[in-house]
């Protein structure tokens, strides 16, 4: 196997060439302050890195080109191939006693046991502000004093209307029931006795002892004593039909009103009696012990404090909601680790994989047990990284470990045996496909691929090499088929991809109003060529980065941050970035800076390098190196 050695650059630092150019120190401006002097130190610093690591890759890919690179080769073989996932995770106990904030409406947090503290049964872990409870409860005690005033009320006059329908009808009606019978009799004694007279009186008026005017007077007694029989009949009669039975209605009715309020005002004093037994226990619940022994570990989601999720710290002084979790008991005789798993990866994973845990130099075995079917919420940092949490539980009873600490999970997806593998490296992806370069002779072939799983650094073969054959180990480097897709390679079959277009469709797509896509169509304006400073050798177009690059992106006009209109762009209309180096763009000094200066400063590849006639730094337009005279 032969290797050349890549000839050395001539290339001399951009820094060391303005130096020779320029040997004198470079004038400190006035107007400049110290802080930007330093911030542009450090982007001259960024700028000369970038343009050696630009160089550096053109002087590898000429190398590449001309086939100076060494060709390493490796030879397929049979063996042993563990595909496994590997993420991170966090320790925490597979059973907790949550500790909740009970007090309706929440409260706040006047003390609580310090993080990771080891409790016994009993032991007091939060105290809540109870202020705003006690208050109430001494408001409460006032209402149900009230109510209980009302219903013992109610229950005497209740009972009184019992007692006033009892006493009419087993008293006042028999009373008066026997006063008139007295009379109804009262009444026949003086009809029998008036009778009695009457035919006696009418004996003696025959005789002619009597007078006429005694007889009639005799008559009239008779009749008035039948008169008399028959009120007293009558008075027997309404009392037993009409006065009864009106009386009792009316004496009923304000006992069922009696009875109704009773029940009504005691249901308003259980009321306020149940809510004055609420708050006194709304009060206990200010005070918070340990339900068990265990180690206090605060809820507070480690992930998301950094997030954007709104739920409340847990400290002293925090406002907590009802039913928010303050604390948990783990037991730390079973743990497990709660590892996200990225999306690519999830579908690799199913319960009852194997695992090995590496916890602070410590090595456990364990149990994939369950896979989230929800991704993880994202983070301020990280929302488009879709995570999804996989428990994996730690075998046996492991000794001192806590929550909270951090763990290496690797899950053995598939373990392969007497199998064909390759470094990860010999193998291409391309358009059609994956490929490998097997040598032949003087030459070698390419190969298309039928591929296995693969892990972090080989890859099982199912079809295409064969065990004993030499492949490249790095065909992109060497082999300039292995750099691109090979020409003849075959054109894409667009339906395959993206389906029948419809019926109704013009050959090429639907045409956009006012767009004529990539090149026009046949007859279109044709493309607009690109200004000539863009295009001049080494300067690129504006906003593309490289060697004479840095200005602003393509189809950017700096004169829309022109607000008055007045043509130009005042420092006060400049964006913080501008102003740092308003100066340097500035050419004539007018605080004002014009279309000829902006296109100026674009042309000498970004507003970071001075106008003509200013002291220079390092060539390509940025800030003078550390330790250089800055502006």
């Amino acid at each position: 196997m032969a290797t050349t050695s890549r000839p050395q650059s001539t290339l001399e630092p951009a820094h060391s060439r303005a130096s020779h150019e320029n040997p004198q120190p470079t004038p400190r401006r006035p107007h400049a302050g110290v802080k930007t002097g330093w911030m542009l130190a450090l982007l001259g610093v960024a700028v000369v890195a970038a343009i050696i690591a630009v160089a550096s890759a053109q002087l590898l890919e000429e190398g590449a080109a001309s086939g100076t690179d060494s060709v390493i080769t490796h030879t397929a073989g049979r063996g042993e191939l563990l595909v496994t996932v590997t993420e991170q995770g966090e320790v925490e106990s597979a059973t907790n006693v949550d500790i909740k904030c009970e007090v309706a409406g929440g409260s706040t947090i006047l003390w609580i046991i310090p993080d990771g503290e080891l409790v016994n049964k009993g032991d007091r872990l939060v105290e809540l502000d109870a202020s705003a409870l006690e208050d109430s409860i001494n408001t409460q005690r006032i209402n149900y004093e009230k109510a209980r005033a009302t219903m013992i009320q109610s229950e005497k006059e209740h009972s009184v209307a019992e007692i006033s329908v009892r006493e009419y009808l087993e008293g006042t009606y028999q009373q008066q029931l026997q006063d008139m019978n007295a009379q109804v009799t009262i009444a026949l004694e003086n009809l029998r006795s008036a009778q009695n007279s009457l035919e006696f009186t009418q004996k003696m008026f025959r005789k002619g002892y009597v007078s006429d005017l005694e007889r009639e007077s005799q008559e009239f007694a008779v009749q008035r004593a039948e008169l008399e029989l028959a009120s007293a009949r009558t008075a027997v009669d309404v009392l037993e039909r009409f006065t009864k039975a009106k009386t009792v209605e009316d004496l009923e009715s304000q006992r069922d009103t009696a009875h109704a309020k009773m029940l009504s005002d005691k249901a308003a004093f259980e009321l306020e009696e149940a809510r004055l037994k609420r708050l006194e226990s709304q009060l206990s619940k200010c005070v918070i012990v340990a339900p068990a022994d265990g180690m206090a570990v605060y809820a507070n989601d480690r992930g998301r404090r950094f997030g954007n999720q709104q739920s409340a710290m847990v400290e002293e002084g925090a406002q907590v909601r009802e039913q928010q979790t303050l604390l948990r008991l783990p037991d730390l005789n079973e743990m497990q680790v709660k590892v996200a798993v990225h999306e690519t990866k999830i579908k690799q994973l199913r319960p009852g994989l194997r695992a090995l845990i590496r916890i602070q130099e410590k090595e456990f075995k364990g149990t994939v047990t369950s896979i989230a079917n929800q991704p993880e919420a994202g983070s301020f940092f990280g929302a488009n990284v879709k995570e999804y949490a996989t428990i994996v539980q730690i075998n046996g009873t492991p000794e001192e470990l806590k929550p909270g600490m951090t763990a290496e999970v690797e899950i053995l997806v598939e373990h392969l045996q007497d199998e064909v593998i390759l470094p990860v490296a010999a193998v291409v992806e391309q358009r059609s496909g994956f490929f490998a370069w097997v040598h032949k002779g003087e030459s070698y072939e390419r190969r298309p691929l039928v591929l296995g799983p693969s892990n972090d650094r080989y890859i099982a073969i199912t079809d295409g090499v064969s065990e004993g054959e030499t492949v490249i180990l790095n065909p992109r480097a060497v082999v300039a088929d292995a750099r691109s897709e090979p020409r003849g390679s075959g054109s894409t079959n667009v339906e395959n991809s993206f389906g029948s277009a419809p019926a109704d469709m013009p050959p090429g797509g639907p045409s956009v109003p006012g767009s004529s896509g990539r090149g026009g169509p046949p007859g279109g304006p044709p493309r607009e060529a690109r200004p000539a400073e863009a295009t001049s050798p080494g300067a690129g177009p504006p906003g593309e980065a490289g060697p004479g690059g840095g200005g602003p992106p393509a189809g950017f006009n700096p004169l829309s941050l022109d607000t008055d209109g007045d043509g130009m762009i005042s420092r006060s209309e400049a964006p913080e970035p501008m102003q740092r180096v308003f100066d340097r763009i500035d050419a004539n000094g007018d605080g004002q800076l014009d279309q000829q200066e902006l296109t100026a400063t674009r042309g000498r590849g970004g507003p970071e390098r001075p106008p003509d006639g200013a002291p220079d730094g390092p060539a390509g337009g940025g800030p003078p190196p550390p330790g250089d005279a800055g502006p």
